[in-house]
Formats: structure tokens, C-alpha cells, sequence
């Protein structure tokens, strides 16, 4: 059945990594096709009701600096935001929202409806069409067959999907949704590795049967900013707030009689789960010395009474769950909804992509997301949004975009991914990027936006707004440079935070590199600084991090810009790194099968350490 329109991209799977793969390509300028098993979910938030958090709030932060969806998606849909870690340096400063995970859906379908240029196909595709060793299209379940230059897979937690609930199998990659079959051993068959990982959910609560008074409450901050440097969003006025709660011996005594029906002791789950993110029986399985653990009670929306309980993941009976609940504070007459459950599914170690997230393999073929073995919303979506700019640019034979791991989080999770692989679900951690204060949230429009400007992604207004803010920063930092504060005008303020007052006049820029001493109140409280305080939250945010640090970010500036420099030196095609003596034996075995094309590649590479590095820069003459 060929009725369909040839594309220039088809996008397989409606998640966060083909939401964001779909709207990259179709805004660059690809025509697209978006292929989905069920156009009622798209953009469902199938785990918690949550987007951001540590190192995953800056994703999403530049994931919007470049043009994409989330962060106007997250905003819109937000019921509360907070930002994390705001007691240690800026560095950790990480956006996390609430979200109504209802109208976080129906804000995707809106947006992606919105785009130009971009289709939609329901049905399940049960295999690629490849030819000459180039993905050419896909094949679907109703026996369409649809042609396209490039593919972008994005299969989630359905190939092959399997989910358990105590001694109960049932096929399936969600709740309520079938899996998809087929795709995997195809791909197999065309000489891809593959494996099997596991992820959970937690069970879903009628919020009407909890005592919250028994919890701690966890409020929104009272003055709540934005994912989206755009800054639109909902309105935020009233937030609502999650709590958390705690088990106990009672709690884990109850799930421990159920691990003998569990599947993942009983060996009938195979599948490695998130190390991070593990679930209840395993927690306490491994940390048998903690007396508790710690669960957030989160709203799943404004409008139901649906309670997600995040830390609780589980695949225990049904029975179990139900009765290890009832023994948490607050939780004594909990009514489930629905219990947790884990799913296990195929993915694809992703050594076998390029950092464009082409596979090696096949030409014109892409994966992203928890197919490449990573997990978290934010993670699928950097991914998708990766894969769709560089498949809409392959089709114009365009070279593909290079995102750095001095640039963006995003370039640490790829980079991480190609050349050192997984073997367990990925999550993003600040420890994961050794250039965390230049990967800050508060700039990453500063590094993300004239790259998503250039390639046609990010907008002219994303551009003009960076521009005005880059002015603003200059400006404001001048004026501290050049205004000097007095013993009467600072010293009020400086006694109030515990600071040595002045004897005599000084710049305000030296003031602010105190301890204690913020730009804002300094700015409000000082007579000869009120003149700056027109300028708006995030420049004085800026500015005041910018001065603070700024020989820690001089620093860490000057090894990225070493590293860059030595990292783009070419490496030999046939650089035969056996005859390289000197080179330790793992690294000569691992730069054999990676065949890196740069220094800085060979380096990132798991198992080739410092000094095999300095080998390679004697044998290249530096």
C-alpha cells in the first residue's frame, strides 16, 4: 500500500524524543512525518509528573535556547516550580517544574499541530526499509509502506515491551498500550547489537484518601521563574505544593514477604534497571541498614485527584503493594488507583552511533532516546532534538551540527553515550560534565541560541532577547566597575549580612565579591547603586554569578579552550595503534574497534586514560 507522500523525515514514536525530533525537523525546513501507535498520547508523561530537576533542568533549558519545544511545553503546563540546590554554587542550580501532565500532553499536541511542515501517521511500524545501505522508509502494521531520506527511531520503552506485576507477564510499553515487535529483529538481522534494560513505575493514588497534615510540605519558591527564555507560561499565582513522606521497618518488612513472587529476584526480569532511580524492593534490598526511605507525593494535575508517588517503584503483587503502602504516614487508608508496575525492554548499546546519532551501520538512519539506553524525559528529548536537526540536514547534504562537551549537557550525554556506551539505563548528574560551571542554567542561552539561530531553529526573537540580555549584563557589570559605594550608603546593609563594614569607598564590584552579599539587595539598599535597579531578574542574576566566580570560570574557560584545541587534532584513518608500544593494552583494543577521527574523541573513550592520551599527542607531534 503506497498511497503516502515521500518525506524528508520520518520520525517513529510520539515521546519526548520524537516530539522534539519531529518539531526540529520539520522547523529547519524538513517536510516531516510524525508516526505514532496512538495520537491520543502523545507527549505523555508515562513516569512522574516532573520535568527538570539536577543537571536535567539545564537539558531542558537548552533544549529552549535552541529552538526546541520543552521548555515552553513544561511552562505552560507547570503547577509549581522550584529551583533546586539554590544553598550551593550556581553550578547546581537546577529548574524543576510540577506539571499538569494532562495539559503538558495536550500543550505538545498543540504545538506540534502548529508546526509547519510537519504530518502525522497513526499505526505501528514493524520494520525500516533499507536499501543500498540507506534507510529509505518504514513499514507499518496496515501495510503501509512510506518512503522518506532519513529515519528517526524513537521507540521508547516498546520494542519487545514486557511488563510485570509480581508473578503476572503481559506484553505492553506502557499501561493500557500494546508493544512493538518486529523492528528489533530486524535490525539484528542487519548486524546491530542489542539488550535488554528495565524501568518502573510507582503505584497511583486517590489523593482524597491521604492525610497530608502526616507529611512535610514541599511549597513552590514564592517567586517562581521560567524554563523557556521566551518566558511564557501559565500562571502561577497559586501553586500547588507536594509533600514527602517516609517508610519504615513496617513498610519494608511487608515488601521483603513478597520477594520470593518478585520478579526481579526470581530472575524472570533480565533487564538492567536505572542504578538511580531503583525501586522500593530494591532499595531495601540493597541499603538493609536504613531504617527508611524518602517518597515525594506529587499532584499529577490541577484538575484530578490522582497522586503520583515518586520513590515508591515497584513490581511486587498487587496485595503487597497495597498493604506495604498502608503503613506509610499519611498513606493508612490509601486507595489505589493503579499499581506499579516494571516494564523491560530492546535497546541498541549506542557505541553504535556517530555523535550525530546516525547509526554506523545504516546511512540516513537515527536513534534517540531510551532506545540509545538512557532514561529521564529530559535525556529522550536532547536526544530527539539532536537527531532531527542533523536527519532534516542530511537530506539536503548538509554536514550535522557538533554540540561539545564544553558547550552543553547535551554534548556530555552524547559524547558519554557514543564512545563510552551503557550498559544500564543513563541518567544526567552534573559530576557527569567536567565544565559544570560553564554549563550553567542561567546561560544557556548565551551557549545554545546562536547555534539554534544559525541552522534555523531558534527564532529571531530568541536572538534579539539574547542580544538585549548580553547588553544589559555588559552595561550593569560597567556600572559596578566604575561606581564606588560609601561607608554611609553600604555599611547598613553589609552589618545586616554579617559582613566587615567599610572605612572607606570602594567599588561596588569588590563589595559584591563578599561572601553573604547579593547584587539585588545591594542594588535596593545602596543610594549610589539604586540608579541600576531598573535592570531585570536574570541580568542581576547573571552579573552577580559572572563577578562571584569569575576566576573559577576563567579557569575552567581556559582548559576548555586547551582541550578544544588539542582535541580537534586529527588522528589518522589507519593509524595502526598495535605498533604504538607505549600505549597501554586496553586502549590499544578499544581505539582499534572505536577508530576515533579526533584526539579529543580518543580521550573520551572508556578505558584509554590520561597517559595513552599523552601518547597519542607525542606520536601526532604536539
Amino acid at each position: 500500500m503506497k498511497f503516502h507522500t515521500s518525506y524528508d523525515v520520518i520520525v517513529v514514536g510520539a515521546g519526548h524524543a520524537g516530539n522534539e525530533a519531529a518539531a526540529a525537523a520539520a522547523n529547519t525546513g524538513a517536510k516531516t512525518l510524525l508516526v505514532t501507535m496512538n495520537m491520543g498520547v502523545i507527549g505523555q508523561m508515562s513516569c512522574n509528573p516532573a520535568m527538570g530537576g539536577v543537571a536535567k533542568g539545564q537539558i531542558v533549558r537548552e533544549v529552549d535556547a535552541m529552538g526546541g519545544y520543552s521548555g515552553l511545553v513544561s511552562d505552560h503546563s507547570a503547577i509549581q516550580f522550584r529551583m533546586l540546590n539554590r544553598s550551593k554554587g550556581p553550578a547546581m542550580w537546577s529548574p524543576r517544574t510540577q506539571n499538569d501532565k494532562y495539559l503538558f500532553a495536550q500543550t505538545w499536541r498543540e504545538m506540534l499541530e502548529r508546526t509547519e511542515g510537519l504530518d502525522f501517521w497513526q499505526d505501528s511500524v514493524v520494520g525500516v526499509i533499507v536499501e543500498g545501505g540507506r534507510c529509505v522508509g518504514v513499514r507499518t502494521a496496515l501495510g503501509s509502506e512510506i518512503r522518506g531520506k532519513a529515519v528517526v527511531l524513537t521507540n521508547g520503552t516498546f520494542l519487545n515491551g514486557l511488563m510485570h506485576i509480581g508473578e503476572k507477564q503481559f506484553g505492553g510499553g506502557r499501561a493500557g498500550e500494546r508493544s512493538s515487535t518486529g523492528i528489533t529483529e530486524q535490525l539484528v538481522d542487519l548486524g546491530f547489537e542489542s539488550g535488554r534494560m528495565k524501568t518502573g513505575t510507582p503505584p497511583r493514588v486517590d489523593g482524597r484518601s491521604l492525610d497530608f497534615s502526616k507529611m512535610e510540605l514541599q511549597p513552590g519558591d514564592e517567586d517562581p521563574t521560567h524554563f523557556s527564555f521566551l518566558k511564557r507560561r501559565a500562571d502561577l499565582s497559586e501553586q500547588l505544593p507536594c509533600h514527602i513522606a517516609y517508610t519504615n521497618d513496617d513498610v519494608h518488612d511487608v515488601l521483603r514477604s513478597g520477594f520470593d513472587r518478585s520478579p526481579m529476584f526470581n530472575g524472570r526480569i533480565r533487564g538492567l534497571g536505572p542504578r538511580y532511580c531503583p525501586s522500593i524492593e530494591d532499595k531495601i534490598d540493597r541499603f538493609s541498614d536504613k531504617s527508611r526511605h524518602q517518597l515525594f507525593v506529587e499532584p499529577e494535575g490541577k484538575k484530578t485527584i490522582e497522586i503520583y508517588l515518586n520513590g515508591f517503584s515497584t513490581s511486587l503483587p498487587e496485595e503487597i503493594q497495597s498493604k506495604a503502602m498502608r503503613l506509610i504516614p499519611g498513606f493508612e487508608n490509601a486507595k489505589m488507583f493503579r499499581p506499579g508496575y516494571a516494564v523491560e525492554y530492546d535497546y541498541f548499546p549506542p557505541t553504535q552511533l556517530k555523535h550525530s546519532l546516525e547509526t554506523t551501520s545504516v546511512n540516513a538512519l537515527y536513534f534517540a532516546g531510551q532506545i540509545n539506553g538512557t532514561t529521564g524525559y529530559e535525556e529522550a528529548a536532547c536526544q530527539g532534538l539532536v537527531a532531527g536537526i542533523n536527519a532534516a540536514r542530511s537530506t539536503w547534504n548538509t554536514g550535522p551540527i557538533s554540540i561539545s562537551r564544553s558547550d552543553a549537557y547535551i554534548g556530555v550525554l552524547i559524547d558519554d553515550l557514543v564512545t563510552k556506551g551503557t550498559d544500564e539505563p543513563y541518567r544526567m548528574f552534573t559530576s557527569r560534565a567536567e565544565y559544570r560551571i560553564l554549563l550553567r542554567q542561567d546561560n544557556a542561552d548565551e551557549r545554545m541560541t546562536p547555534l539554534g539561530h544559525e541552522i534555523g531553529l531558534a527564532s529571531d526573537e530568541r536572538m534579539r532577547n539574547l542580544e538585549k540580555k548580553q547588553t544589559s549584563v555588559k552595561a550593569l557589570r560597567r556600572a559596578l566597575e566604575k561606581t564606588s559605594v560609601s561607608p554611609e550608603g553600604a555599611n547598613t546593609y553589609l552589618e545586616a549580612v554579617g559582613s566587615t563594614p567599610l572605612k572607606q569607598k570602594v567599588k561596588a564590584k569588590q563589595v559584591l565579591t563578599r561572601p553573604h552579599v547579593n547584587l539585588d539587595p545591594l542594588i535596593a539598599q545602596v543610594p549610589e547603586l539604586k540608579h541600576l535597579n531598573d535592570h531585570v531578574k536574570d541580568v542581576v542574576e547573571q552579573v552577580e554569578i559572572q563577578v562571584k566566580y569569575e576566576g573559577y570560570i576563567e579557569k575552567e574557560q581556559l582548559m576548555a579552550d586547551r582541550m578544544s584545541k588539542l582535541g580537534g587534532l586529527n588522528i589518522p584513518a589507519d593509524m595502526e595503534y598495535s605498533k604504538l608500544g607505549s600505549l597501554s593494552a586496553e586502549a590499544k583494543q578499544k581505539l582499534s574497534e572505536k577508530r576515533p577521527n579526533t584526539l579529543g574523541e580518543a580521550a573520551n573513550i572508556s578505558g584509554v586514560s590520561a597517559s595513552d592520551v599523552s601518547v597519542l599527542l607525542i606520536y601526532l607531534g604536539r
